[in-house]
């Protein structure tokens, strides 16, 4: 048989949303390729997507629906479709009954396939009426309110503009790991002339490749951003006239610089030398365009918003909004120009329960817990693994409270490990969908390239066929659709305004290749007022440093051929090690009497992990360093603060070193 070629497009977490060419003869997936008419990817793939083939072939995948009795037992059985709609559905009507409402019922989603119609899971539980949901983003919620309060509004520039660039500062981002396809333009740049200014707490692969790197304490970056306004300032470079006509706050920015900031302060707190503040300021105010690119990791602790925020106005006071070529970049929420039909899908009204019951997802497990009036006692579980959540006590306390736990996924991740149902999830190359990136602005289409992979359904199928059960038992149980198919999803995304938006006419031409947003089209006259950083002078005197001996901020970056736990159980992507590497300082070694590979626990009040030692003499002397992967999650280590705003502040999170004692 001939081979057959189809558009793809990874819908991973990540920012590359690339896309992919799948080579599919007989019915199988033998070969992907970049997409050379992807104006980002332009054609090329990292290595997880090379390594697409074995991860839709691995034998590891999950090929049936499977029961586990009692959970956590590891007795698995496989049942049909069929049983375990009949189990989960007979379920929700029972709880139903038993507390006159669906809010027993209730789900925990997140970011595993960020494709619209992965909305399927939100639909299925709207159809049903008030249940229970999280909200949030873990990730990135305090950047985007950081970057609304700036601009009123979503706001990142083009990142194919980066390589027009005369300087480009990265403030906390690893591209070279993290975002691959961009370096290619910030060579480009860098092929022209351009300047690299990493400032990062960890020396990283990135920064090896910068003109000037500057290590800075972690959670500081607002102080580093203000010193050098002040400095900009202060030697009259700044852009008055944008700053006197064109912003909110100015006066009051510049009055606190000016009253109660001091460089003596800044270079304590920061632990940069005043050389180096100098310096960078100096190329703030000679270099023209610059790109500001504030990473995810600057935001996630509690000073995170203000970091952006004080990143944003460092922009502005330099002159680098809104010319070309310049700008800021963080992430963008360009999903939200869409109808998002399953998302958005309304369910039913319940007499006296007027909307669904909210659960903070920056610390679900503990907030779920406390439900009553009525507990919440149906977890569905999808794109998400809590191996990467946070406070796994919690997890562990709300698991043994509820009455069923069902989890959707490819593989038998640590959740489905702990769930009395697991339904085999799809991958994108076995599902239609529609995917716009929030990083680059091209949006793609992923059409159905090959059968699914055994007994695997996409999360649409499965909420279309729940639906169905759930109106035997009941009826009028759901007002899911169920007739409708994928196609007729993506198309009613496809509105008129979106068409205009990214100036193609039918769901035919995307099928033929991605197309860019024209960011100049319903732009407001008013994009370019900007909000200054507004200083909190009680927040501003917080102390960064650490009182006790041998107490360490805890790091957890992304690595490079994983995205969180994703693509754990890929051959081509691990080494057969499974233990997990601990980076500490050459100080924090002598200090501890630990040597390099030496087998070491890393500890506080949540719990412990054991991996081996790597010393990184360029590592900061208060930070452990460990990556997000491997059998023994270091998140299990990190418990959020009091403080809940939807945000998880992974990086605020103290941890202790040790020897390992002997088996």
């Amino acid at each position: 048989m001939k081979e057959a070629i189809y558009h793809n497009t990874c819908p991973r977490n990540c920012y590359g949303t690339c896309g992919i060419l799948s080579h599919v003869k007989n019915g199988k997936l033998i070969k992907v390729t970049g997409d050379p008419e992807h104006g980002y990817s332009k054609g090329k793939l990292c290595a997880k997507g090379y390594a697409f083939t074995e991860y839709v072939y691995s034998p590891n995948r999950l090929k049936y629906p499977m029961l586990q009795s009692p959970r956590g037992s590891g007795n698995w059985k496989r049942i049909s479709w069929d049983e375990a709609y009949t189990i989960i559905a007979s379920k929700m009507v029972e709880l139903n009954q038993r507390y006159g409402s669906n809010l027993a019922s209730g789900y925990n989603k997140y970011s595993g396939n960020l494709g619209l119609l992965h909305y399927a899971t939100e639909g299925m539980f709207n159809s049903i009426g008030p249940h229970t949901k999280p909200i949030g983003n873990p990730c990135a919620l305090s950047g985007k309110h950081a970057m609304n309060h700036s601009f009123g509004k979503n706001f990142s520039s083009i990142p194919e503009d980066m390589a027009g660039s005369k300087l480009i500062v990265l403030w906390g981002a690893n591209p070279a790991i993290t975002n691959v396809h961009q370096m290619k333009f910030i060579y480009e740049a860098r092929k022209k002339g351009a300047k690299l200014v990493v400032i990062d707490p960890v020396f990283t692969q990135t920064a090896k490749k910068a003109d000037l790197y500057i290590q800075i304490n972690p959670g500081t970056d607002r102080l580093l951003a203000l010193g050098i306004a002040k400095l900009v300032i202060n030697s009259k470079q700044h852009s008055i006239q944008f700053l006197e006509e064109q912003t909110e706050g100015w006066l009051e920015y510049k009055n606190y610089l000016e009253d109660h900031l001091t460089i003596k302060e800044v270079c304590k707190q920061t632990g940069v030398s005043l050389e180096a503040l100098k310096e960078l300021s100096d190329l703030y105010v000679t270099i023209k365009p610059i790109a500001t690119w504030a990473g995810l990791g600057i935001q996630r602790n509690k000073r995170g918003s203000d970091s952006i925020s004080a990143i944003n106005s460092l922009a502005a006071v330099t002159g680098n909004l809104f010319i070309p070529n310049g700008g800021l970049y963080y992430m963008h929420f360009d999903v939200e120009d869409f109808p998002c039909a399953l998302l958005n899908h309304q369910g039913p009204e319940h007499p006296s329960i007027p909307a669904s019951r909210e659960v903070d997802i920056s610390d679900y497990a503990a907030n779920a817990f406390q439900l009553s009036d009525p507990p919440l006692k149906l977890l569905w579980i999808a794109s998400r693994n809590i191996t990467q959540d946070q406070n796994f006590n919690a997890w562990a306390k709300l698991f043994q409270h509820l009455e069923l736990v069902v989890t959707v996924d490819l593989y038998m991740t640590k959740t489905a490990e702990r769930s009395d149902i697991v339904l085999p999830a799809a991958s994108h190359f076995e599902e239609e969908d529609l995917n716009v990136g929030y990083w680059h602005y091209w949006l793609s289409i992923n059409q159905k390239a090959i059968p699914p992979y055994y007994e695997a359904k996409s999360d649409l199928q499965i909420a279309r066929e729940i639906t169905i059960k759930l109106n035997e038992l009941s009826p009028g149980f759901s007002n899911f659709p169920a007739s409708k198919e994928p196609v007729d999803w993506i198309k009613e995304e496809l509105t008129p305004e979106i068409r205009d938006l990214y100036s193609f006419s039918s769901y035919e031409e995307l099928l033929q290749r991605p197309y860019q947003k024209d960011r100049t089209k319903g732009i407001p006259e008013d994009r370019n007022v900007f909000r200054m950083f507004t200083p909190d002078k009680k927040k501003m005197k917080d102390q960064t440093g650490f009182d006790k001996v041998n107490e360490f901020k805890l790091l957890t970056p992304q690595s490079l051929l994983k995205i969180h736990s994703q693509y754990a159980s890929l051959n081509w992507l691990n080494s057969p090690q499974d233990e997990s590497c601990i980076e500490l300082s050459s100080q924090a070694a002598q200090v501890n009497g630990i040597k390099e590979r030496e087998k070491i626990e890393v500890y506080n009040a949540q719990g412990k992990i054991v991996g081996v030692s790597k010393i990184n003499p360029h590592l900061p002397n208060t930070i452990i360093l460990a990556h997000q992967a491997g059998d023994n999650p270091i998140n299990q280590l990190i418990l959020q603060s009091n403080e809940q705003n939807g945000s998880t502040y992974f990086y605020d999170s103290v941890v202790y070193i040790r020897k390992a004692e002997a088996p």
